[in-house]
């Protein structure tokens, strides 16, 4: 494990749960008053977060991609 300086101490790295898809590119975003609704109904209904209610619309987009 790893440690880092804190208040000229030394102190162990917190270590999270181990992923198979780390989550390390935040992102912020203004959204209107009508996306905001759509995403806080999808996440309600479907019982996710905000965060991943977006990964799944941005999941959706590929199809559009030329070259998939």
């Amino acid at each position: 494990m790893g440690y880092k300086i804190v208040g000229g101490e030394y102190v162990p790295k917190k270590v999270g749960r181990p992923t198979d898809n780390p989550k390390g590119k935040p992102i912020h975003v203004r959204l209107d008053n009508k996306s905001n609704e759509i995403l806080k109904e999808y996440c309600e209904e479907y019982k996710v977060s905000r965060a991943e209610g977006i990964r799944r619309g941005i999941s959706k987009l590929e199809s559009d991609l030329k070259n998939k």
